[in-house]
């Protein structure tokens, strides 16, 4: 498992480095500062406005005696998203976009909890409650 993440480290920094060096070949050096400054900006913007919708639907589903699963969901959805847009770097800005656009972050959730889902009724994760 170390070796996936380590392999993946590399390869995203690697990626992350061409983007930067290709976009600021095209538009500049300071525009891409500026450019990976604004969407830092904007990625802290849009988190805090989707982790803030999803904080109150939250609560609305808990006053309900709802329990809110894909709520939750989302919640760690925006908060990656949020976390990736404030990297410097074309690619995980990207990928942090994703995860904060509402439909494309439920396309995102299905799929995950499709994922979870089979690795549990699989027997290759195990839930352990406490009382």
């Amino acid at each position: 498992m170390f070796r996936f993440f380590a392999i993946l480290f590399v390869v995203a920094f690697g990626l992350e480095l061409w983007g930067l060096i290709t976009i600021g070949s095209w538009i500049g050096g300071w525009n891409t500062v500026v450019l990976v400054i604004l969407t830092g900006i904007l990625g802290a913007w849009l988190a805090r406005q989707q982790g803030m919708q999803v904080f109150r639907m939250v609560q609305h589903q808990l006053s309900r005696g709802q329990m809110p699963t894909d709520s939750l969901i989302d919640g760690v959805l925006i908060l990656i998203g949020g976390i990736l847009l404030l990297l410097p770097g074309f690619v995980t800005d990207v990928i942090g976009l994703v995860f904060l656009i509402p439909y494309t972050r439920m396309i995102i959730r299905h799929l995950l909890k499709r994922w979870l889902w089979k690795l549990i009724s699989s027997g290759r994760v195990q839930l352990f409650f406490r009382r």
